[in-house]
């Protein structure tokens, strides 16, 4: 290690934890909130301060050098040990406190969850703030375990490491128009085949890439008419003959409006289990708590 005065301090060990957890300089600045070039300068003064050069790129990803390897793991217990101490000794009054709670979230859930969550909560937490950041399903556990997150709402992979609260089950359905040939009817496999769709891609594509592999499967990809962004399908399915295969969660909140009618698919899928996560790494931190039992007691509330 080069022997300097200078101190290592924590933001250069999240750097160096981002880095070792995404391989990109760029989603690293991304899930840090830093630019490129602060990036870049972070890892400049890490690989002077260990006269190493900590990550070497290899085609299009930063890959660790046997010095980075060693580091890792002591590094990220250590950096895992000043953060739950600086939270344990802290008071946490939800009426109070004014702390920035990360949140990841797919677009789905950041339209469903938000607005339920957020007037209860600036009644009873009214200085807390709320930093929704993407959901990412390969790397959400990892940035629960740095700290960068302190809880996501979604479907994890790997929840061994994770507290996980039930909230609810949702399910797929078919969304039309109001006036749809086939809103009065129920759908049969046969009908079904005969729909053209407007396919919602969603940030957190877990279960749509069940739907796209039935399209697959059965050959029928000439059935989806136009791929798109889940938030324009609504207005497209009320002014056109074009489906769209949606979560009920939000269909029931469109079909208020009695725009659309939802419809059973004819076959099954696995229903979207939402649960609300948070890294075993924080059990201790009351403020993380608080949130993740309050977000469920709010969402469960709102089925």
């Amino acid at each position: 290690m080069n022997q300097t005065n200078d101190a290592i301090d924590l933001n250069l060990l999240r750097v160096f934890l981002a880095i070792w957890d995404l391989r990109s300089l760029t989603a690293a600045g991304d899930r840090l909130g830093l630019t490129q070039p602060a990036i870049s300068h972070a890892l400049r003064r890490l690989r002077g301060h260990f006269n190493d050069p900590l990550f070497v790129r290899a085609t299009n990803r930063m890959l660790p050098t046997d010095a980075a390897v060693r580091l890792h793991e002591p590094l990220d217990q250590a950096f895992a040990i000043i953060n739950r101490a600086f939270k344990e000794r802290a008071a946490f009054d939800p009426r109070l406190t004014q702390r920035t709670f990360r949140i990841a979230m797919s677009d789905i859930a950041e339209v469903y969850s938000l607005p339920q969550l957020m007037p209860k909560l600036t009644r009873i937490a009214p200085l807390a703030r709320i930093d929704v950041v993407p959901f990412v399903p390969d790397h959400v556990v990892a940035a629960m375990r740095s700290g960068e997150v302190d809880l996501a709402i979604g479907h994890v992979k790997n929840t061994e490491d994770c507290t996980s609260i039930d909230v609810f089950n949702d399910r797929f359905v078919c969304l039309v128009r109001a006036g749809h040939p086939m809103a009065k009817g129920r759908l049969t496999k046969a009908s079904f085949a005969g729909l053209r769709f407007f396919y919602a891609r969603i940030t957190s594509p877990i279960h749509h890439q069940t739907i796209e592999q039935w399209f697959a499967d059965r050959d029928t990809g000439s059935q989806i008419a136009v791929r798109g962004h889940f938030m324009v399908a609504p207005e497209i399915v009320r002014n056109s003959d074009l489906a769209a295969i949606f979560p009920e969660s939000l269909a029931l909140r469109l079909h208020q409006a009695k725009d659309f009618r939802r419809l059973d698919l004819p076959f099954d899928l696995a229903p979207i289990e939402v649960k609300v996560h948070s890294h075993s790494r924080f059990a201790s931190d009351k403020g993380i708590r608080w949130m993740c039992e309050t977000v469920s007691e709010i969402l469960r509330d709102h089925v």
